[in-house]
């Protein structure tokens, strides 16, 4: 109780549930080992013991994007204990930690984004095998666009909306039936931190988001399938980020994380013309400077291309 890490944990919830679920585990095992050392609580803590403990993180080999994410895991969860008074100053102020190595988001090839969102006859049979099948249960649904599974409608559906429209993972999960509007070609999306917003889609996305919907899903549809949600998996359920990546595994012919779909929409945009403050708004960024890592990307790819293109370079 001495902790208050439940409370702490309360006072965090309107953050996007994986941030909320990262600061409490990282607090968590801070006061674990804070305790060891003969803390009782957080007032037993000094600025000392905050840089011992991520010095000993150093020391144990943990990634400097995990400790810099520790260091401000316990900056969010001190100025919450000087705010309720279990703290006399927050010793959190100023704590450094090692920035994390900036890595530019990697950006699919033109091919790549074609075996993903277009497979072939082929390719498709000979992963027929590995194919997230559809339960026995569902087995008498209607299949339908050209003799093509339930599964397939809705892998390209899902595939089009991280590409065409530059959602992340937990948003394509969390979307619902009556967030698409396949007419007005628009999405509802409710992004991090809880923030609501407007998505647009190209009409190719818009119609395999229907075929899914319309007539995919019926055939996926159990007794215990949630009735709101607008993906489902294999056992009925609500799409999961792990069936997300499965997904892109089947599909991509290299090794390929989803998140690159939604880094290939954005740097494809601004190669395209678009002004950074409108990719700002479809990627939901609350800071434009979130949003400038992909004006990186597309110098590089220019350099690249002038390198390669260049009879002087």
């Amino acid at each position: 109780m001495a902790w208050e890490i439940d409370g702490f944990e309360r006072s965090i919830g309107g953050l996007a549930q994986s941030t909320v679920r990262v600061y409490v585990s990282d607090v968590r095992r801070f006061a674990d080992w804070a305790a060891r050392g003969g803390a009782a609580g957080p007032s037993d803590c000094d600025r000392l013991v905050l840089r011992r403990y991520l010095a000993s993180l150093s020391t144990r080999r943990y990634a400097r994007s995990s400790i810099a994410r520790t260091a401000a895991s316990l900056r969010s969860y001190f100025q919450w204990c000087a705010r309720r008074g279990l703290v006399a100053g927050d010793p959190s102020a100023r704590l450094s930690a090692p920035s994390a190595r900036s890595r530019l988001p990697r950006v699919l090839a033109h091919s790549e984004l074609e075996s993903l969102l277009d497979p072939d006859d082929e390719r498709r049979n000979g992963l027929e095998e590995d194919r997230d099948r559809v339960p026995e249960t569902a087995q008498g649904g209607v299949i339908a666009d050209r003799g093509r599974e339930p599964v397939d409608l809705r892998d390209d559906a899902a595939l089009e909306l991280l590409y065409g429209s530059g959602l992340r993972v937990g948003e394509l999960c969390g979307l619902d039936l009556r967030d698409v509007d396949c007419e007005r070609l628009t999405l509802t999306v409710m992004g991090k931190g809880s923030k609501q917003r407007q998505v647009v889609m190209h009409q190719r996305c818009a119609n395999a988001v229907r075929t899914w919907r319309d007539r995919g899903r019926p055939a996926m549809t159990t007794g215990e399938s949630p009735a709101s949600a607008l993906f489902l998996n294999r056992r009925g359920h609500r799409l999961g980020p792990r069936d997300v990546r499965r997904i892109v595994d089947r599909r991509s012919p290299v090794p390929t994380h989803p998140h690159a779909l939604r880094h290939s929409f954005a740097t494809h945009l601004l190669d395209g013309g678009a002004d950074l403050r409108v990719v700002q708004e479809l990627l939901g960024h609350s800071s434009l400077q979130t949003t400038q890592v992909y004006t990186h990307v597309s110098k590089e790819r220019l350099l690249a291309v002038y390198s390669g293109t260049h009879p002087r370079a």
